[in-house]
């Protein structure tokens, strides 16, 4: 039996993988007027921001956040300039222009005193469909962006009766720190100082908390961050060793992570706010890591190395019933890294190597297929957005390792920049503002 063998920190810690979690929505609704809206899976109506005066930013924000939904053809109209006064228009709604212009939905964003309203028609049945004011702190304020991504996720449900993926944060790893940057790729953040090493940052599921390995002195504790404060402690359990992949469970009141030995590498689960970890795999000279729950908090996959190169294993949470979940041919199928479930518990993403280039794979949990979703260039490290159809990774198919997203449906790639390599993104669940401004460390 081949053994992959361990010559560092950073050999292990390469094999880390970070996940995502989720909050509540906290704009507050003044007002709403609902009429039916019929959506059809798979296509992507027009959609067209009505132009306007006045909130320029929100009504920017609001456009590329709906774009980036993948679940609409955005027509693409010029505001008639950039006034700071109302927007309210001078009359009625023109249905038949935005109708010949291809669009089947408009929304309207006025500055209505000191909030702003927002109406989406349905321009086929020349009806106000939908109409909710709300209010956003002023723009200078740290929330001021999320609560826009916010609104543009409520309309996208009441345009498609699913909620958008722009009120998200990823969390993903650069020169040994651990960044936070908004799901449009704005506002990047650093959250953990320079000078340390920082890996595997993991969302708690209510968005107030991330976990993260911090690496000092060749150990590896595992931290728990509380985004508002700031304020960082140490999993007990984890001040000796090399303990890494942390990963919250969905009832937020249990981490499991990796620790390693010289015996190998095994999974642990531990309860927070108490000592003593409960031991999920017996490594036997086999390295176990990368744990990730199913969204029901059932079963665990995980990497290991117990039939030779790293594979996809899966587990009852309680350690039991240890088998192979994705298939592979020994000695020809490339090693596999870096499991995540997806939100509605119907699939996991991994990457594993082909021809020796990482790529990004699909599972199906129930009856075990495999779709490779990428082919060009180093592919790794995937994360699922909370939509369960958008994945972050990382890629080099450009030259250096960026953050890349990918909508699964419909293979639309962008690009989010940042300015040196970026590794081990984790993409958040919808979250609440307070719960994610943190002060510079």
């Amino acid at each position: 039996m081949r053994r992959l063998v361990f010559t560092s920190i950073g050999a292990l810690a390469a094999l880390a993988l970070a996940r995502p979690a989720a909050a509540q929505d906290t704009t507050r609704v003044e007002g709403g007027v609902r009429v039916g809206i019929s959506y059809n899976l798979g296509e992507r109506p027009g959609l067209i921001v009505v132009p306007g005066s006045g909130i320029d930013s929100v009504r920017a924000i609001v456009r590329r956040d709906l774009d980036y939904s993948d679940r609409f053809s955005m027509i693409a109209v010029g505001d008639p300039g950039h006034g700071t006064g109302s927007a309210a228009p001078a009359g009625p709604l023109n249905y038949g222009l935005y109708k010949a212009l291809g669009a089947e939905f408009a929304l309207e964003l006025i500055d209505d005193g000191g909030k702003v309203t927002a109406r989406l028609h349905d321009v086929g049945r020349s009806v106000m469909a939908n109409q909710q004011s709300v209010t956003l702190p002023p723009a200078t304020d740290a929330n001021f962006r999320l609560a826009v991504h916010v609104l543009s996720d409520e309309v996208a449900r009441w345009a498609t009766g699913m909620p958008g993926i722009a009120a998200t944060r990823l969390l993903f790893v650069q020169n040994g720190r651990i960044w936070m940057v908004d799901s449009d790729g704005m506002t990047p953040r650093a959250l953990t100082p320079d000078g340390l090493t920082s890996l595997s940052p993991a969302w708690s599921p209510d968005g107030r908390r991330m976990a993260f390995t911090k690496l000092v002195q060749g150990k590896g504790g595992v931290f728990l961050y509380t985004l508002g404060s700031g304020e960082v402690t140490q999993l007990a359990g984890t001040e000796t060793g090399l303990n890494i992949t942390p990963m919250f469970a969905p009832d937020g009141a249990h981490l499991a992570y990796a620790r390693s030995d010289e015996k190998g590498t095994d999974i642990f689960v531990a309860s927070l706010g108490e000592r003593g970890s409960q031991r999920l795999t017996a490594g036997r000279f086999a390295d176990n890591l990368s744990p990730t729950y199913s969204p029901d908090g059932r079963r665990i996959a995980f990497v290991s190395t117990r039939a030779g190169p790293p594979q996809l294993y899966v587990m009852a949470a309680d350690g039991t019933d240890q088998e192979l979940f994705a298939p592979f041919d020994f000695g020809v199928t490339g090693p596999s890294y870096a499991p995540e479930w997806s939100p509605d518990g119907t699939s996991v993403v991994f990457h594993r190597e082909v021809s020796g280039t990482p790529q990004i794979f699909v599972l199906t949990v129930a009856g075990q297929k495999l779709r490779q979703i990428t082919s060009q260039g180093r592919n790794e490290d995937a994360t699922w957005a909370p939509d369960g159809r958008h994945l972050c990774f990382v890629s080099d198919r450009t030259g250096a390792r960026q953050l890349w997203i990918i909508d699964a449906e419909t293979g639309r790639n962008r690009q989010l920049v940042s300015p040196g390599w970026a590794r081990l993104p984790a993409w958040s669940r919808r979250l609440a503002g307070a719960a994610v401004v943190a002060p510079k460390p």
